[in-house]
């Protein structure tokens, strides 16, 4: 927790997080919202689908923003753990993306 107090920076809390696909996700919405906007100004019969499609884009940013909350490891002291890929037991980070096919 206090690495998070001494170094806190928005960007850097993003990528701790993994929330970038979120974020992502978040603008998407909000700029086919400004396309439906525009399309409703021209009186065009499709914007009701690029309405579905900002909203369907605004509600998976809104999970994707929950899933460390949801998905985070609680330790032997009841605190939850926020970086998923570190293990409570030793303090280091798993390594699962390192793991590949063993050939015999």
């Amino acid at each position: 927790m206090s690495y998070f107090l001494e170094n806190y920076n928005s960007a850097a809390m993003i990528k701790i997080l993994k929330l970038q696909k979120a974020l992502i996700s978040f603008i998407i919405g909000v700029l086919l919202l400004v396309a439906f906007l525009i399309m409703r100004g021209k009186k065009m019969e499709s914007s009701i689908y690029v309405l579905e499609a900002s909203g369907l884009f605004l509600m998976l940013g809104a999970f994707l923003f929950m899933y460390p909350i949801l998905f985070a490891r609680k330790d032997s002291a009841g605190c939850v753990e926020l970086d998923p890929e570190l293990d409570p037991e030793t303090g280091e980070h798993e390594s699962v993306a390192d793991e590949g096919v063993r050939l015999p």
